[in-house]
């Protein structure tokens, strides 16, 4: 069995951003030379998220907008856990949007339905973070 780990690191400069992350994943599927088999890729950040959707702007403008009426950033002092750190909307987002997705490798390549692609969801930026790629098969 072959496997393969790595890490994306990424600098929003926003509060919130969302990254298309497909082309990234494949190139770490072909590296790891596994043929049949799974890809992991999940955020590292409790106020980050990893997850599956069309790549379509509209789409994404109606995320941030839908997000924001479930969980609206201010005002900070409706959230128990803001104190030192004003993201308790970030926690909330995180949770909607999904930590992780996994994705079938057939043939040496992501095994998706039609327009999915992968996407890194930013909810509480500008500073340093991660997701990690762990690819298992054969």
């Amino acid at each position: 069995m072959k496997t393969l780990r790595k890490e994306l690191w990424f600098h929003i400069p926003a509060r919130r951003g969302l990254m298309n992350i497909t082309g990234d994943v494949e190139a770490a599927v072909k590296e790891s030379g596994v043929r049949e088999g799974l890809v992991l890729v999940n955020a590292m950040h409790i106020t980050a998220s990893v997850f599956i959707n069309d790549d379509e702007s509209g789409l994404h403008s109606d995320f941030e907008k839908w997000l924001e009426k479930l969980a609206p950033e201010k005002p900070y002092s409706q959230y128990a856990h803001n104190g030192y750190e004003d993201n308790a909307d970030a926690h909330l987002k995180r949770t909607i949007m999904g930590r992780e997705v996994v994705v079938a490798i057939t043939e040496g390549k992501l095994d998706f339905g039609p327009w999915e692609q992968i996407f890194y969801y930013e909810l509480d930026g500008k500073r340093r973070k991660r997701a990690l790629i762990k690819v298992i098969g054969e």
